[in-house]
């Protein structure tokens, strides 16, 4: 008989890797909005990123970019001056094939109408892979208007919006795309930008939108450092201003661009986060002088709904996770999902994705509208989605991180990196708070834009009454100022959409439950604490792949 050596058990009753995985066609979430917003034409481009997506190589690229991040090189072996990023081959993986499915700047390279949902669909599959990688990606995207918008930047517009990844450190010119990075805070003032302190003063004694200025100062968080170009902010004698500036001056040599270190960050690890100084560095002046916060500001609407799809592909993620072990798993003689307390926490788990991925779409919709409506609605609802989004995401993927028990915890599972990722998005480009306040001054300052979002509401009026409800002390609020205010009423605004667009586009039992207890006054603070009678089975039903 052969045995095998200290061979003292057999192993059984372990969960698989979840690859391979139908997360497009699959999604019922995914695949309707594509088709409902007008973009079923990308269908064959989000299919083939989900594939490549959930594969296992791609997985395993993620997880070695996060185990071996980026490293700085200030000078070379002689002592010159380098200032530049290296980075693990599976860092420039997963960027290859982000930019070649256009996550970074679909609408801006097709023809087609429904270009914002179609890419919305796409960052929405790949923050299931990897956020790190979804940053350099998101902020690509928010800059491609900017770009196209000054005259002189045409190159820059028509490299920027490629679907191809070029990572060598080179003039444009030279290069078969560009990506564009975004350098506003510094550390005395952090969300205040008026308080910054970098200052710019004209090169040649000309002034204005296309000359170009030396910029001289510090930049505290300074995210994606080896980028083409970035969108900075300076003061001039007019106050903040917006400026270009590339990592190559126009006659081919490194512009001044110190870079001082590499953030060690939380999570988002493989993305380059840094501080810089500026010290005479070359720049381009975008927008008038002492205008430069709106209007580097024009991209926080597109990188805000960015976070806020990017947050709904994070607890899909965490949610596929935890189902998946929940359906192998077995214990107390019966799969995991099979018992009526797991069952009550996954089932409000997919509430969760369900809210916030049709949220995040609804959102993506309105930038490919050019109705005055959208226009408003796409105002108010994007400080609201990129809040609640964002703010339910680190809770949803700790209580799918517990799903797994021990097994969640270890590095080895993809869970650590989606708990150290999901506190992410609620901080950058607008904080909670931020966005709170952005809403309540939107309300004020052009309060035209609060009927269009009622008006949306309004289109599940008179099919659950607990939204009906809902949506009477919204109305009020709005007039009232006492009556619901800050958090409470931005949550507020956030689940009575997501109440009525589940109550639209979802199977009933999804709806019911979702307004049972997000809207019926009887939701607990943990997950797990549904009313009695939703039909759990059902929820789950609805968020399974496949």
């Amino acid at each position: 008989m052969t045995t095998v050596p200290y061979a003292t058990h057999r192993v059984y009753n372990q969960v698989n890797d979840l690859v391979d995985i139908d997360a497009f066609d699959g999604d019922r979430v995914a695949s309707f909005a594509l088709n409902h917003y007008g973009a079923g034409w990308a269908a064959d481009r989000a299919r083939a990123l989900a594939t490549t997506v959930w594969s296992a190589d791609t997985q395993q690229a993620a997880r070695l970019s996060h185990r071996y991040p980026p490293e700085l090189r200030t000078v070379d072996r002689t002592g010159h001056r380098l200032d530049i990023v290296d980075f693990h081959p599976a860092y420039h993986q997963l960027m290859r094939t982000a930019y070649r499915a256009g996550v970074h700047a679909l609408p801006w390279a097709t023809t087609h109408s429904g270009g914002h949902t179609a890419r919305a669909v796409l960052s929405y599959l790949w923050n299931q892979v990897d956020g790190g990688t979804a940053c350099p990606t998101g902020m690509t995207y928010a800059a491609v208007p900017i770009l196209q918008s000054q005259p002189g930047l045409e190159v820059w517009a028509e490299k920027t919006a490629a679907l191809d990844y070029d990572p060598t450190f080179a003039p444009v010119q030279l290069k078969t795309s560009a990506h564009i990075g975004f350098a506003m805070t510094e550390k005395q003032g952090g969300s205040d930008l008026r308080a910054n302190q970098t200052t710019a003063v004209p090169a040649t004694g000309s002034r204005g939108p296309g000359e170009a200025y030396l910029l001289t100062g510090h930049k505290w968080f300074f995210s994606v450092p080896m980028s083409d170009a970035f969108f900075t902010l300076a003061h001039t004698e007019a106050g903040p201003s917006c400026f270009f500036v590339p990592r190559f001056t126009p006659d081919g040599h490194p512009n001044t661009f110190q870079l001082q270190r590499l953030k060690d960050k939380l999570g988002n690890r493989n993305n380059a986060s840094s501080e810089i100084e500026y010290r005479d560095t070359w720049g381009i002046l975008v927008g008038e002088e002492g205008r430069g916060i709106s209007t580097i500001l024009e991209s926080a609407d597109l990188t805000r709904l960015d976070f806020a799809v990017g947050s709904a592909g994070l607890i899909r993620a965490a949610l596929s996770q935890a189902l998946n072990h929940a359906t192998v798993r077995c214990a107390f003689g019966s799969p995991l999902v099979e018992l009526p307390v797991m069952a009550d926490v996954l089932a409000d788990l997919a509430l969760e994705w369900a809210g916030a991925a049709h949220l995040g779409f609804r959102l993506a919709a309105t930038a490919d509208s050019d109705t005055e409506d959208d226009r408003l609605l796409s105002r108010l609802l994007t400080p609201v989605a990129k809040f609640w989004n964002c703010k339910r995401a680190p809770v949803v993927v700790a209580e799918a991180l517990e799903c797994l028990g021990g097994n969640g915890y270890i590095e080895e599972h993809h869970m650590p990196r989606y708990y150290r990722e999901a506190p992410l998005n609620a901080i950058w480009e607008g904080t909670s708070n931020m966005m709170v306040t952005d809403v309540q001054r939107v309300l004020v300052k052009e309060p035209k834009a609060l009927e269009p979002y009622l008006d949306e509401v309004r289109l599940a009026v008179g099919n659950d009454p607990r939204l009906d409800a809902t949506l009477t002390d919204l109305e009020l609020a709005a007039t009232t100022p006492d009556r619901l205010t800050g958090r409470r009423l931005v949550a507020t605004m956030a689940l009575a959409l997501q109440g009525s667009l589940l109550i639209r586009h979802a199977p009933g039992a999804v709806a019911d439950a979702f307004c049972a207890s997000r809207l019926g006054g009887d939701w607990a603070p943990t997950f797990g604490t549904l009313p009695r009678g939703v039909d759990a089975a059902g929820v789950l039903d609805y968020a399974r792949l496949g």
